[in-house]
């Protein structure tokens, strides 16, 4: 009889070694894949190294797809460890990005700091007003939080959609349904080619890491994630704790949105997110919810989708089959986990 127990302790060589073999393993099976298409595996591998790191220009765009990434995972990271299910980071980038949108719009003519200071605080209004009303219900009537924000990312989805076609319609995109390009004012200022947006990741990365490990309130996060009856009788006001937590969760993804809309795009459209906010669910697994881990995690998978990309390029790959590469990969390291969680016995 095979037996599955918890595993109690486990070791940091015993981490790497899983972990690696996993990424050995779904190479090795990726190579099988890469053989049937008639390509070189040892070439597509260097070549999605290159793709993400070949160049400066290269590594600056690994760079940018890593720094909405990060700032999800952080957001999700906080609601997770409360075990709040939010999977409505995409909507809260979202929502903060629209309320960017409108002070960059309408404050075109306002110094630089002043307007982006502006929009970076109506973001995280926004991503943490979001983040409230699925936590104001789930402490006040217990609906289902996955659910909830799960919905809620249509709900601004299609505001987004409806701005697009309606009110911010740019009138001189010639009928093409187009919000107006940003001011000068409303973009991000460049520090080493890429905009400033990756140092506001990582100082959101420090704090996140202080409060989480450091401060009382991050200690209550962890204690209602762990038995909120346990909060209750330690004196916790369980509901006022996790709507706080959801306020800072969807504080952050605003501020992503904020930041892909000023830094990336310079304007506003359905596709702002990109996908961002799911993505960040399994980069905030992959690290164990662990802030330092998260900022590797994030550049590595970012790094992966930016050479993913440069394959198909490069060796004439269809975007379908870069997809899977991908996909081989990320199975094999989110199987991984399964190991260092828990152990198999085996008994007669």
């Amino acid at each position: 009889m095979i037996q599955m127990q918890t595993r109690t302790h486990c070791p940091g060589w015993y981490l790497f070694a899983v972990r690696f073999g996993a990424v050995f393993l779904a190479l090795l099976t990726a190579s099988i894949f890469i053989l049937i298409i008639k390509q070189n595996p040892l070439q597509v591998y260097w070549a999605m190294i290159q793709g993400a790191a070949g160049t400066k220009y290269r590594i600056s765009e690994t760079i940018v797809k890593a720094v909405p990434l990060l700032l999800c995972s952080l957001g999700i990271a906080a609601a997770f460890r409360m075990k709040f299910w939010n999977i409505g980071a995409e909507g809260q980038l979202m929502v903060g990005s629209v309320a960017a949108t409108f002070f960059a719009l309408h404050g075109a003519t306002w110094p630089q700091p002043l307007l982006l200071g502006s929009m970076m605080i109506a973001a995280i209004l926004a991503g943490a007003l979001w983040g409230l009303i699925p936590a104001f219900f789930r402490a006040r009537f217990k609906t289902n939080e996955t659910i909830f924000t799960l919905m809620m990312n249509y709900v601004a989805l299609n505001i987004i959609t409806y701005l697009q076609y309606g009110p911010w319609r740019d009138p001189r995109a010639m009928g093409f349904p187009k919000i107006p390009t940003f001011a000068t004012n409303a973009v991000l200022p460049k520090v080493w080619n890429v905009h400033m947006g990756w140092i506001i990741a990582l100082l959101v990365a420090v704090i996140m890491y202080v409060f989480m490990r450091h401060t009382k309130k991050g200690y209550e996060i962890a204690v209602v994630g762990e038995s909120e009856n346990t909060a209750r009788y330690a004196g916790m006001k369980v509901g006022g704790i996790i709507m706080l937590t959801m306020a800072i969760s969807g504080a952050i993804c605003g501020l992503a949105g904020m930041i892909e809309a000023s830094g990336v795009s310079r304007t506003l459209s359905v596709h702002v997110s990109g996908g961002v906010g799911y993505t960040a669910i399994i980069t905030a697994w992959l690290s164990g919810l662990s802030a330092p881990v998260m900022v590797v995690v994030c550049v590595l998978f970012a790094a992966m989708i930016q050479g993913g990309t440069y394959i198909q390029m490069a060796h004439h790959i269809p975007q379908s089959a870069a997809q899977l590469l991908q996909a081989i990969i990320l199975f094999f390291v989110l199987g991984s986990e399964f190991f260092t969680r828990y152990k198999l016995v085996f008994k007669r």
